[in-house]
């Protein structure tokens, strides 16, 4: 599908500019029987024309490669596509550094309602990590906890032999802010009930959707914790188990599930990184790495999480190589095993956290609006970042206070000194989508995509271009 060219008025002042530098770069007459060369053009200007790169890598990617959860084989066979891809587009230095890793894949996911009231079946899904319930399943009463404060403060004895049920209820918001409050019932719920001595756990789905449809996502258990089945149901399902807790209190009886979750752990296998680059003019400037993660979770095809990451970072890249050489190398990172545990950008640190980076960046948020801008620069970036809130302003995108965390696979990198910004998208409709079957294709919005790469490159640019006294 090409990418249909985005009227000039939805870019505003971004048009007027562009003709401005057009308007401007041309003489005022030609001497007779003399072409002149067309004037070199920006990589806004190139990205401006209605380019399909990140439209096509991401239709690529998740129709011909699908679900990419990491350490199988359809991640090892996105690797292969995406070298293919980014040799074909005329980047340097195309790789796979590959790692190692624990994998887990799901099995048979069920769950029930059994008492007090008529059986009804959940929509279920395992969170990465969970045991098995073997089979056969499990049954047990459920120990009701509206968050996972509730849980962490519950004396043993309300937990133990029982499957713990975390209502979670996150509600969307633009910056995605909720999902590190609400998340810790995923993240860290599971460890806590184990440790209580729980059978089993389940939670709310982290997500702001009605839809009947499970998020999942990964779970983690400390050394020594022996790891417990663990699931999450829908948000409607989650309201109906609510329902029958509540009318529960009244006959002075149980609610009680039967879970059968059958995972397994498959043992370390290989995973990689894929690495291209945009060679820069001088070889001691230190990079720009940009980066994105090529796995996914398995119920979709990953196509907001995170294939259109790597279309946007990817398109942005290749129009800033086709403007001409930048000054710094652009190095372009497609993380491995991201959604269990990061491993890609842990392995990359690895190898190069000993590297100077100039900056670092990260597109993992979906592909809906841009809207804010926020850095984390030494003092003598003030002007870089000045440039670049004026550039990318145009695009509909404001100037933030709080400092850039650079993203999950750039995240070592910043935690080491890197200096960091993030482009800062419109999650208000993400976690509808995020980690459930219905990421998919469909979901993504051309022109909000289009919107990502212009801003991207306008950001890019200017990256890649800076002097040494602004970034290290």
């Amino acid at each position: 599908m090409k990418i249909p060219h985005i009227p000039a008025r939805l870019f505003g002042v971004a048009a007027l500019l562009v003709t401005a530098v057009n308007a401007s770069a041309a003489p005022a007459e030609a001497p007779d029987g003399v072409i002149l060369p067309a004037p070199a053009r920006s990589a806004v200007e190139l990205a401006e024309e209605g380019d399909d790169i990140a439209w096509t890598i991401t239709e690529d990617l998740t129709t011909e490669i699908g679900p990419r959860m990491a350490g199988t084989e359809a991640e090892s066979a996105a690797r292969r596509w995406a070298l293919s891809r980014l040799k074909a587009m005329g980047f340097a230095n195309v790789r796979e550094e590959q790692f190692d890793m624990p994998v887990w894949v799901r099995g048979t996911e069920e769950a029930w309602l059994t008492h007090a009231f008529q059986p009804q079946k959940l929509a279920i899904t395992a969170l990465g990590n969970s045991a098995s319930t073997g089979p056969q399943g499990i049954e047990g009463s459920l120990a009701y906890f509206a968050s996972f404060d509730a849980l962490a403060a519950a004396p043993d004895e309300k937990v133990r032999n029982r499957i713990v049920f975390i209502d979670n209820d996150m509600k969307p918001t633009q910056d995605g802010s909720g999902y590190g409050y609400y998340g810790r019932g995923r993240f860290s719920g599971p460890n806590v009930a184990a440790k209580k001595v729980a059978i089993a756990i389940v939670i709310r789905s982290i997500g702001t959707d009605s839809h009947r449809n499970p998020h999942t996502g990964v779970t983690n258990f400390e050394a020594g914790v022996k790891p417990i089945p663990a699931g999450a149901i829908s948000n409607p399902d989650a309201d109906q188990l609510y329902r029958q807790l509540v009318r529960q209190q009244a006959v002075v009886d149980e609610v009680r599930m039967k879970l059968i979750l059958t995972p397994q752990n498959l043992g370390t296998r290989h995973s990689g990184n894929v690495i291209a680059e945009v060679p820069g003019s001088d070889p001691a400037a230190s990079p720009v790495i940009v980066a994105c993660h090529l796995d996914s979770w398995d119920l979709g095809t990953g196509a907001i999480d995170d294939a259109a990451g790597c279309g946007i970072i990817t398109a942005a890249a290749k129009h800033v190589m086709k403007a001409g050489q930048p000054r710094r190398t652009i190095r372009v990172l497609w993380a491995g095993a991201e959604e269990v545990g990061v491993f890609g950008g842990k392995a990359y640190f690895d190898a190069h956290g000993k590297e100077k980076h100039a900056v670092a960046l990260e597109s993992d948020f979906g592909a809906d609006r841009i809207w804010r801008v926020d850095f984390k620069l030494p003092d003598s970036a003030g002007p870089l970042a000045d440039r670049i809130a004026a550039a990318v302003m145009p695009f509909g995108v404001v100037r933030g206070k709080q400092p850039a965390g650079g993203g999950a696979d750039v995240g070592a990198l910043v935690q080491a000194g890197a200096p960091a910004i993030d482009l800062a998208q419109d999650g208000t409709r993400y976690f509808d989508i995020h980690h459930t079957p219905d990421d998919t294709l469909d979901k993504i919005d051309v022109n909000n995509l289009h919107q990502n790469v212009l801003v991207w490159t306008a950001t890019l640019a200017i990256l890649a271009n800076s002097s040494d006294s602004e970034l290290p």
